[in-house]
C-alpha cells in the first residue's frame, strides 16, 4: 500500500487569530494527483502555506514528507523545503540573471557544493521539462508557459517527495494551461506526489482526478461527476 506523503486530522488553519479552515481530515498517498479548488479568499493558500511551514499549524495532528507540522521549528523548514517542490502562480524566478543561473541559485542555497553535479542535476530538469535549450535567456526573453516550465524544474531540483502547486496556470491562456498540465502530468506518471491549487476547471474536466474543495470553512473531497 502507498505511503501517507501528507496526513491531516482535525486541522485547523488560521490566519494571526482569525480561523481559515477547520475540521480538515484528509491523507495525500505517494504517486497521487490531487486538486485543490474553491473561490478567491476560501482558504486555498493558507492551507498551501500551512503545508510548507510559512504558517504554523497551531491546531490538530499534521505530518508531511515525515515532517510533523505541529512540532516543526523555524530551523527545520529548510529542510522539509528541500523534500517539497514548490511551484507559484507567478513563477517567482530571479529576473536578474539565467536560467540556469536561477536554478544554480537554488541548488547552491540548498546545500550543493559541486559544479559538475550541480550542472548535470540543472541539465536533467530543464529536460523533463522540455527547456533543455533555453537555460541561457533570461526570464524577460522567455513566454509565461516558458517561465511556469522553468518554475516546474527549479520545483524538481532536489528529487521532492511532494510538489506544491499553487495556482501554477493562473497567468496562463488556456493552451499554454494545457501544455503546462501535461508536463505535470507527466511528472506524476513518473511517481511524483502532486497537489496542485487550482481555479481552471476546465482542466479539471479534461484530466480528472482526486479533487478537494474549499468552501465554508472546510475542505473535502468532491466526487467529479463523469461529463
Amino acid at each position: 500500500m502507498a505511503e501517507n506523503i501528507l496526513q491531516l486530522k482535525e486541522v485547523a488553519i488560521f490566519q494571526k487569530e482569525n480561523l481559515i479552515l477547520n475540521e480538515i481530515n484528509l491523507e495525500v498517498k505517494a504517486g497521487d494527483f490531487v486538486y485543490l479548488i474553491g473561490k478567491t479568499g476560501s482558504g486555498k493558500s493558507s492551507f498551501m502555506k500551512t503545508l510548507y511551514g510559512d504558517l504554523p499549524l497551531q491546531e490538530g495532528e499534521g505530518s508531511i514528507v515525515g515532517f510533523d507540522l505541529k512540532k516543526l521549528k523555524e530551523n527545520d523548514i529548510p529542510f522539509l523545503r528541500r523534500k517539497l517542490g514548490i511551484v507559484f502562480q507567478d513563477f517567482k524566478l530571479l529576473l536578474d540573471r539565467n536560467v540556469n543561473n536561477n536554478l544554480r541559485f537554488v541548488l547552491r542555497a540548498t546545500g550543493w557544493k559541486d559544479e559538475n553535479k550541480m550542472a548535470k542535476r540543472i541539465e536533467e530538469v530543464l529536460t523533463k521539462v522540455d527547456m533543455k535549450t533555453k537555460g541561457f535567456k533570461f526570464p524577460h526573453e522567455l513566454s509565461g508557459g516558458e517561465q511556469q516550465r522553468i518554475a516546474i524544474a527549479r520545483s524538481l531540483l532536489n528529487d521532492p517527495e511532494l510538489i506544491l502547486a499553487d495556482e501554477p496556470t493562473g497567468n496562463l491562456d488556456p493552451q499554454t494551461s494545457v501544455e503546462v498540465m501535461k508536463v505535470l502530468q507527466e511528472i506524476n506518471k513518473n511517481g511524483r506526489t502532486i497537489l496542485m491549487a487550482t481555479h481552471d476547471y476546465a482542466l479539471i474536466l479534461k484530466y480528472p482526478s482526486k479533487t478537494l474543495k474549499c468552501d465554508g470553512n472546510k475542505v473535502f473531497e468532491v466526487i467529479q461527476k463523469a461529463v
